[in-house]
């Protein structure tokens, strides 16, 4: 059964994080402020229902001293395909058994508050787009690049959703014919070429090829092995190889990049998620490419790094909840 969503007020909400690797959940203010956090590696192998369960006790860390019937919601961001109408996740292709799952009934349940499930993408664009780098804006996309490419897009001042809201899986644009395979099964996605994961893969490889450089020495010295991380604080130690990945990183995003202006015709690009760390380092690069690529009118789009940086995520879900992008579905079915 559907829970109510009342009205927020001045009351705060918990904003939801589920990844591959992490859960992260905040207590965040009606201003978008996180007032506390706290996070734990994803039970992968438990499955959905303990999942649900690491939530359950996440909220209760981030609650703490805080009565239920203080909170306005909880609000949920999640890798897709997911029906946010209905708060189903279809399918999480790095998230093993993750298919047909009632997330936010479980969630309700366990909770006993009114959830709301949104695409974590799309979550973060209206954590931008309420707080952040979106503030203001009519037309803007949000690109997260991170594990994989998402993303959310808002377009003549509403949040674009698409059939069954399944609208803006942008990193699953093909960009190489024939390219790298993506989760997803396709090959070429914007996602296998330019995702944290496929500059992680490219740095395993010039480590490999030289042992003696720096990207090689980092990733020994930190004991990870090399990954998109490595690769950029060994670019920033000016090691050429890894400069040279940061080039292509750069031309890759571009190029998905040049496809959203001319798709929906933004005022503003913000690109967010873990490789946006080093946007000095990708900006330059980006910009060639657009200016290679985009017609003229296009090509004075400016694209900024997101202004929640990593917390886009958190500060999305809560506001699904604090300033929901539409009005709460009816009775009867379940908030999304």
């Amino acid at each position: 059964m559907s829970l109510p969503l009342a009205s927020p007020a001045a009351r705060p909400a918990v904003g939801l994080d589920l990844g591959g690797t992490q859960v992260r959940a905040a207590l965040v203010a009606p201003d978008g402020r996180l007032l506390a956090r706290a996070a734990t590696r994803t039970d992968v192998s438990g499955g959905p229902r303990a999942v649900v369960e690491q939530m359950r006790r996440l909220v209760d860390d981030v609650t703490a001293g805080q009565p239920r019937h203080g909170l306005a919601g909880i609000g949920v961001c999640a890798p897709g395909p997911l029906d946010s109408a209905e708060g189903m996740v279809l399918g999480i292709p790095t998230l093993p058994g993750w298919t047909d799952v009632p997330l936010t009934a479980w969630l309700q349940e366990a909770l006993e508050l009114p959830v709301r499930l949104e695409n974590d993408g799309v979550g973060a664009a209206l954590g931008e787009w309420r707080y952040g780098a979106g503030r203001g804006l009519s037309d803007f996309v949000y690109v997260t690049v991170s594990t994989g490419i998402g993303g959310g897009v808002v377009s003549d001042g509403r949040l674009l959703r698409g059939r069954r809201r399944l609208a803006a899986h942008i990193g699953h644009m093909t960009v190489v014919p024939d390219g790298p395979l993506c989760p997803c099964g396709n090959s070429g996605c914007w996602e296998a070429v330019a995702s944290g994961s496929a500059l992680g893969r490219r740095a395993r490889e010039a480590a490999a090829a030289e042992p003696s450089g720096r990207l090689a020495e980092l990733a020994h010295a930190l004991a990870g092995g090399a990954d998109a991380a490595v690769l950029v604080r060994a670019a920033r130690d000016g090691d050429a190889a890894a400069g040279r990945l940061i080039d292509e990183e750069a031309s890759a995003l571009g190029l998905g990049i040049v496809n959203l202006l001319h798709l929906f015709s933004p005022q503003r690009v913000v690109l967010g998620g873990g490789v946006a760390q080093a946007f000095d380092l990708l900006q330059a690069g980006i910009a060639r490419e657009i200016d290679k690529r985009a017609m003229p009118p296009f090509r004075d789009v400016p694209v900024v790094a997101a202004s929640c940086g990593q917390d886009a995520g958190l500060v999305g879900a809560a506001a699904l909840i604090l300033a929901p992008p539409e009005p709460p579905t009816g009775a009867g079915s379940a908030h999304g």
